[in-house]
């Protein structure tokens, strides 16, 4: 004969003031847990909503990031003119030679400096990345010292506002437009011309090639016929694979400090919860006398702890994952450890999170339950009513 679940329930709700210390422990590890989680799925959906499907990025072999690249003039010449390259609605090929650079600006509410992503690009650019919109001013002026900066560079940098001036390369770069490109990693990217850029860095060769295919299943072929080329040196991959892996390092790195973290908080929420099931069993025990001499079995007395246990862990990770959701109305910045540069994302609750984090509240419930929900089931029914 099974306890009724309601008389968990029901002794949840007499013992208030513990139910709701206990489960307050626990919401504060998947709170801890579902924030850092958020954080590493927000860095990635950024850098892969930065790319698009239809797009390849071409960049010299061995290259982990457009920074560290190197195409030479000619052989981006070479890249341009494969036949899978789509024509764009006035007959242009759509494809970019693009130049990225790393420079430091200081930040509006402190000076202390952060790398910010210089990014030379061409008419076809804009085409190659429809999410980008123009919010504030006007596009730069192709052959000169004109630039335009994703908002959130224009709100956390000096300098980066609509009208004022940047110094670096040693010329002087006038900001004439503010773009929004969504959540992505644009956001946090400075463009200009690239042919003015190349110049003031000094950079004779290109950082990377950006087309977009007739049709992405020819990609295969396209990779193939371009990694293998004797005149190149190069190599292709989709843009939105480009970009999941340069989230990887980072979002591995938040990973493993989120569950460092979290089994450090969780002892102490576990042991809060194995002394208010102690305590519940002490003060029970002439309960689970009665419950046993009214016919109930050692099994039943112990699934009825064991349900309470995971009630306070269900309550306790709702409660934490409440909380947590709130933190998606932030944005925060950081340095990605691939690029070196200043990434502006948000936190980001997907389901996997949700699941994870209440199948970890659960078993925190679990754990600290199950010696007192032991206990309980092996009171012999003389000794337990004798405590009457």
């Amino acid at each position: 004969m099974a306890i009724p679940f309601s008389y968990s329930l029901r002794n949840l709700w007499t013992r208030r003031l513990t139910t709701i210390l206990t489960a307050g422990g626990m919401a504060l590890v998947v709170f801890v847990f579902a924030v850092i989680l958020m954080l590493a799925a927000g860095l990635e959906k950024t850098l892969v909503e930065t790319g698009s499907p239809d797009n390849v990025v071409v960049i010299r072999k061995g290259s982990v990031t457009e920074v560290q690249s190197g195409i030479e003039r000619q052989q981006a010449s070479v890249v341009e003119t494969d036949a899978e390259i789509a024509i764009g609605p006035s007959g242009e090929r759509l494809v970019a030679k693009e130049v990225v650079v790393l420079i430091s600006l200081p930040k509006r509410d402190r000076d202390k400096p952060a790398n910010v992503v210089i990014r030379g690009i061409t008419a076809v650019s804009a085409l190659l990345r429809p999410q980008v919109r123009l919010k504030e001013g006007r596009l730069p002026r192709a052959g000169s010292s004109e630039i335009m900066a994703g908002s959130s560079i224009a709100g956390r940098f000096k300098g980066g506002g609509i009208g004022e001036t940047l110094r670096f390369g040693m010329r002087d770069w006038r900001i004439v437009g503010i773009f929004d490109a969504g959540n992505t990693g644009f956001n946090s990217e400075i463009w200009g011309d690239v042919e003015q850029l190349m110049q003031a860095f000094r950079r004779p060769v290109y950082s990377s090639v950006i087309f977009r295919l007739r049709d992405p299943r020819a990609f295969g072929a396209v990779k193939t016929r371009l990694e293998e080329d004797p005149r190149l040196t190069v190599e292709a991959k989709p843009e939105t694979r480009y970009y999941r892996d340069q989230s990887e390092m980072m979002a591995t790195f938040l990973r493993i400090l989120g569950i460092t973290l979290t089994i450090i908080f969780s002892l102490g929420a576990v042991i809060g919860a194995m002394i208010t099931m102690y305590a519940a069993v002490s003060n029970r025990t002439g309960e689970i006398g009665t419950l046993r001499a009214l016919g109930f079995q050692r099994g039943s007395i112990l699934a009825a702890f064991l349900m309470e246990a995971l009630l306070l862990g269900f309550i306790g990770g709702c409660l934490g994952l409440f909380f947590a959701s709130f933190m998606q109305i932030f944005t925060v910045s950081t340095m990605n450890f691939q690029t070196f540069s200043e990434l502006a994302f948000s936190f980001t609750l997907t389901a996997d999170i949700v699941w994870k984090a209440l199948a970890f509240s659960l078993f925190m419930g679990l754990l600290g339950g199950v010696l007192p929900a032991v206990r309980a089931s092996r009171m012999e029914i003389v000794d337990a009513l004798r405590a009457v």
